[in-house]
């Protein structure tokens, strides 16, 4: 598995991309998409809706697993994407592209974000 080099990581298995305006990029890592297997019911957190870095904001399930949904920093959700509410598959087929989850105007920024080696360590990948 390749985990995008621009991208920072959470110990929960989230991405996040460089914000742009303030506004970052949240979705799963392909490490835990194919830990979950097949997603087929995603829920987000509202627009509007205020994250906690660190506490969960969601949830995803698949044909194994409910399991939670983390945000990695703490904002504003600025936006979600419906794409992947109406095809929760996306989540599998391309965690890095089409199937981020949402949007954050990020306030706060952990210092514990990992980098791309730093994530593939943790997962011993």
């Amino acid at each position: 598995m390749s985990n995008p080099q621009q991208l920072r990581y959470s110990k929960e298995h989230e991405w996040l991309s460089a914000a742009e305006d303030g506004v970052a990029t949240v979705g799963i890592t392909e490490h835990a998409a194919n830990a979950l297997g097949d997603v087929v019911f995603v829920q987000l957190p509202e627009v509007g809706a205020t994250v906690t870095a660190g506490e969960p904001c969601g949830e995803l399930e698949s044909t194994k697993s409910v399991s939670d949904l983390y945000s990695p920093v703490s904002g504003e959700v600025t936006e979600v994407n419906q794409d992947v509410v109406d095809d929760p598959a996306l989540v599998n087929s391309a965690p890095y592209q089409g199937g981020w989850l949402f949007k954050v105007r990020v306030s706060e920024e952990p210092e514990d974000l990992l980098s791309a080696e730093e994530y593939a360590a943790f997962t011993n990948e």
